[in-house]
C-alpha cells in the first residue's frame, strides 16, 4: 500500500509530463491511423490505449478506494455490460448493431472492456461536473448530457475502427436515449454512494479521447 501511494505522489508531482505523454501517445494514434499502412495494427491497439487510460486515471484517483467505491465501480462495470450485452441481443435498448473484433475478448457476443469504458466515462465526466462545482441533479444532467456528447463524435469512428458497426450502417435515435438515460442513472448512483471523482487529469483524458476521435472523423471523411 505505501508504495502504491508513493507511486501515486510521483505521479502527482510528475502530471505535466504525463499529460504530455498522451498528447504524444494520441499524436502517434491519429497518425498511425491515418496511414494505410500501420492503420491495421494501430486499430488492434485500441483496447492497449483504452486500458491503460483507465488505469493512469486511477492512478489520480485522490480519495482512495472505499467500500463504497469499488462497489459503485463494480455496479456500474457489471451493470452497463449486462446491459450492453442485453442491447446486441435484442436491438431494443440502443438498436440493431454488433460488435465487431477490435475490443478484444468477448462474452454474450459483447466486449468485456465496454463496461470499463462505461465507467471510465461515469467517472471522468462526474470529475469534471465536480470541478465545475455542479452539484446535485444539475451535476448529473451535466455528466449525462457530456457523456451523450462523447458518443455522438465516437460513433462516427467506431465502425471504421472496427470496434460496433450498426444495421443499415444507420445509428438510431433510440442509441443516444438509452445513452443519456443510462449515463443518468449511474451518475446519480454515484452521488447516492457519495463516490468523490476529485482527479486531476480526468479532464485531461476525455478530452484527449474527445479530440482522438473527433479528428479521426474528418480524417476519414
Amino acid at each position: 500500500m505505501t508504495s502504491m501511494r508513493n507511486i501515486q505522489q510521483l505521479a502527482i508531482r510528475h502530471k505535466k509530463w504525463v499529460i504530455l505523454f498522451f498528447i504524444i501517445f494520441y499524436g502517434v494514434g491519429i497518425t498511425g491511423m491515418a496511414m494505410e499502412v500501420t492503420r491495421s495494427l494501430f486499430i488492434s491497439l485500441v483496447p492497449f490505449t483504452l486500458l491503460s487510460g483507465f488505469a493512469v486515471l486511477l492512478l489520480y484517483h485522490e480519495n482512495g478506494f472505499s467500500a463504497e467505491t469499488i462497489t459503485a465501480f463494480t455496479l456500474v462495470w457489471l451493470i452497463a455490460f449486462l446491459v450492453e450485452a442485453a442491447g446486441v441481443s435484442t436491438g431494443k435498448i440502443f438498436g440493431y448493431y454488433q460488435y465487431d473484433e477490435t475490443l478484444g475478448i468477448k462474452l454474450l457476443e459483447t466486449p468485456l472492456i465496454i463496461g470499463i469504458n462505461w465507467l471510465f466515462l461515469v467517472y471522468v465526466t462526474a470529475s469534471i461536473g465536480l470541478h465545475l462545482k455542479l452539484k446535485g441533479i444539475f451535476a448529473a444532467l451535466f455528466a449525462a448530457g457530456l457523456m451523450v456528447l462523447y458518443d455522438l463524435v465516437l460513433e462516427q469512428s467506431a465502425t471504421i475502427l472496427g470496434m460496433w458497426s450498426w444495421q443499415n450502417n444507420q445509428i438510431p435515435m433510440l442509441n443516444y436515449v438509452a445513452w443519456f438515460v443510462l449515463s443518468l442513472g449511474f451518475h446519480l448512483l454515484f452521488q447516492w454512494l457519495k463516490i468523490e471523482t476529485k482527479n486531476k487529469i480526468a479532464p485531461w483524458l476525455l478530452g484527449l479521447q474527445f479530440l482522438f476521435f473527433l479528428i479521426l472523423y474528418f480524417i476519414f471523411n
